[in-house]
């Protein structure tokens, strides 16, 4: 139960940091003059995230299990 614990902590973080670091990238090299903001949000938010929130949490099971 432990590491499950560790893992959903992981993956939160992961979601965090992956919808903070999409967004600006998408900030920083969209061309979208129109509502770059928006694309820049949910771009973060269902592409980044969810990646980052995977990764996280195979990095937390090969650190914490293997």
């Amino acid at each position: 139960m432990a590491t499950f614990g560790k893992l959903l902590v992981a993956a939160f973080s992961g979601y965090v940091g992956g919808f903070l670091i999409g967004m600006a990238v998408v900030s920083t090299f969209s061309s979208n003059r129109h509502d770059k903001s928006t694309e820049a949000a949910m771009t973060g938010a269902f592409v980044f995230g969810p990646l980052g929130a995977v990764l996280a949490m195979i990095a937390a099971w090969i650190w914490w299990v293997s």
